[in-house]
């Protein structure tokens, strides 16, 4: 169903190049070969300062001399680890300052898990829900302002663009705050299997769209679509509303289908979710 709404490290193996090190690696954790494109981008851990102390997160930019539109990565539930790097280092390859923090930083540093990680085991599981529940949306507001104004103090950012925001399961909600919370910075917005989109609470993140300008991309997993039905509508009735430009696209795929390692992933579906968010990246920014 799909509905558009228009409105104006170091390798170990001396024989082995960087680049194939790297293009390696990504095939291990299901990113295509192209991805590989990678191998020029400029990787750094990072800190920087917020309201509520000091959030650690890996920034990424093009190698090379210039400036680039500046985009946010939320992560999934699990939070800051070495798959979102690669996803990462892909997106700035196509040409884009990149942050992606470490959203369970007053918590502790990342990486929280691995990239394999077991939802069968509850003892762990309750761990991580109790990370994620003690995020409250003012901490995500803060974290917002906080994580774009380090993006925009880097000399390779282009002030002059737009600048785009994703997110992935609990980030989708996060990437709907970001843009409400940054109206006149956010040009793109893309959610990926996007938990708690739409709720009864005066400050679900379908309520916030009336406070962004932003092009949204809204990508919904069906098994998320088969437990909550009246999602899309509501999602679509809130965009056209606020006289907003969104996409609202159910895909043929489970939760967690875009993030390599999870047990939902899926090659064909994370790939063209991509590409769509590419085209959005391309056109706005």
């Amino acid at each position: 169903m799909c509905n558009e709404i228009i409105n104006p490290g170091r390798c170990a193996d001396p024989g082995i190049s960087r680049r194939e090190f790297i293009a390696a690696g990504l095939a291990a954790a299901g990113f295509p070969a192209d991805a590989d494109a990678s191998a020029s981008v400029v990787e750094a851990d990072i800190s920087f300062t917020t309201p509520d102390g000091t959030a650690d997160a890996v920034l990424l930019r093009p190698g090379g001399t210039g400036r680039w539109p500046a985009v946010l990565v939320w992560t999934d539930i699990l939070g800051l680890r070495p798959v979102f790097r690669q996803l990462g280092r892909r997106l700035a390859a196509q040409g884009y300052v990149v942050l992606v923090p470490n959203p369970y930083y007053r918590e502790r540093r990342a990486p929280v898990v691995g990239d394999q990680f077991d939802f069968d085991d509850a003892a762990a599981f309750k761990v991580i829900l109790g990370y994620r529940e003690r995020i409250t949306n003012a901490h995500v507001d803060r974290d917002t302002r906080a994580a774009l104004a380090f993006l925009d103090a880097q000399p390779e950012t282009d002030l002059s663009r737009w600048a785009g925001v994703q997110g992935y399961c609990m980030g989708g909600a996060f990437a709907f705050r970001t843009a409400a919370a940054m109206p006149h910075r956010i040009g793109a917005a893309g959610s990926f299997h996007g938990a708690d989109l739409v709720t009864d609470a005066p400050d679900s993140p379908h309520r916030s769209v009336a406070k962004a300008r932003a092009n949204f991309l809204v990508a919904i997993a069906r098994d998320d679509d088969r437990q909550e039905p009246r999602s899309k509508g509501a999602l679509e009735a809130a965009f056209r509303a606020a006289g907003r430009s969104a996409r609202v696209d159910v895909y043929p795929a489970d939760h967690g289908w875009c993030v390599p390692g999870s047990g939902e992933y899926d090659a064909e579906a994370a790939e063209r979710a991509w590409a769509e968010l590419s085209e959005l990246y391309r056109r706005v920014l």
